[in-house]
């Protein structure tokens, strides 16, 4: 196939597009390689799979010294006259689109670059995948559409109408956004919501590296909550393995779908949402414990009260995801000691 990959800077983009390209596909890398965080972890992200960065010039496609197959794009997927050059004259039969502005707490900090990236860049994707023949969009939600949801586990066939964040309402509108171009124009799309990926290569924002860093260095990890949630972390490797699961089978349309009991996580359009995680949440302190067994240190914890747009609880309900043969394999600990290895040969 021939495959774009959005967000190849990024944390799960760069370890799909790594998956795709052992198994001899062409892949299409498209990132802006914003400064949001560490723009030399992203660079050797993207090193990692054979581009030299120094090559980089916006809107010019750079080869991969590592993977024949392999291309790279410095873009902004608000800049839709470009974006739209790159469908028309590559031809993609796939589309995975990976990249966002991430982040919880930083969307209420500068909201705008949600609302410009997550809104505008995706229905810029939407646009492409509709005028240019793309057999199936494959898109990253996000656990934090659940919101204020407490049934457990989380299921896609429920409601998701009150999110805590405008990230969260962003990849709550990205869902919608492609359920409408699905209806109107039968573009298969498949929406899927991540819950707390970790592992090599991983964000500097998020947690693992956060409390991973502060461990090493003698600092104190800050403990939200008291350290009373609950997370189902998902080794990315078993990620990368689920969204390949689901690019095979583009979805067709649920021909018993019925709008006196609409089911959320489906259509007669060719829509469907599922979850990916590991679907065994563990407690935050249990997690913590993991990271001082394999770094051989002891935290110094500071306990504070929660933070604005974070949730309690995630358990994710993969039982539609299983049904495509999706299966993790990554126990926590044996992550955690793979993210840690990678850590510190790459921070020292």
């Amino acid at each position: 196939m021939r495959v774009l990959v959005t967000g190849t800077a990024g944390f799960i983009g760069m370890h799909l597009a790594s998956y795709l390209l052992e198994k001899g596909h062409e892949v299409w890398g498209l990132d802006n390689v914003n400064q949001y965080y560490d723009v030399n972890l992203k660079k050797a992200r993207l090193q990692e799979n054979g581009i030299d960065t120094a090559e980089m010039i916006y809107g010019k496609p750079v080869n991969s010294t590592k993977y024949p197959g392999h291309y790279f794009v410095m873009l902004n997927l608000e800049d839709n006259e470009k974006l739209s050059d790159l469908f028309r004259t590559v031809g993609f039969d796939v589309v995975c689109h990976m990249a966002a502005q991430a982040g919880v707490r930083y969307s209420m900090v500068d909201p705008y670059s949600y609302a410009s990236s997550n809104v505008t860049g995706f229905l810029n994707i939407l646009e492409g995948c509709r005028h240019h023949h793309v057999q199936h969009l494959v898109f990253a939600s996000s656990s934090s559409v659940y919101g204020l949801n407490e049934k457990m586990p989380l299921s896609p066939h429920t409601p998701t109408e009150h999110p805590v964040s405008l990230y969260a309402a962003t990849k709550k509108a990205n869902e919608m956004m492609a359920h409408s171009y699905s209806h109107l124009f039968k573009l298969p799309v498949t929406g899927l919501r991540f819950f707390t990926v970790y592992g090599p290569w991983g964000r500097p924002d998020m947690a693992p590296f956060l409390f991973t860093d502060a461990i090493k260095h003698d600092k104190p990890i800050n403990i939200f909550n008291n350290g009373d949630m609950l997370r189902d972390f998902t080794y990315v490797g078993d990620i990368v393995q689920g969204i390949v699961k689901v690019i095979d089978v583009p979805p067709t349309g649920n021909d018993k779908w019925s709008g006196l009991s609409p089911d959320t996580a489906s259509s007669p359009a060719p829509y469907r949402i599922f979850n990916i995680g590991n679907s065994t949440p563990v407690k935050l302190l249990d997690f913590i414990t993991m990271l001082e067994e394999a770094l051989q240190k002891k935290a110094i914890r500071n306990y504070m009260p929660l933070q604005p747009g974070d949730v309690l609880s995630t358990n994710a309900d993969i039982s539609d995801l299983i049904q495509l043969g999706y299966r993790p394999s990554v126990a926590l600990r044996d992550g955690v000691k793979l993210y840690i290895d990678w850590f510190n040969k790459y921070y020292g």
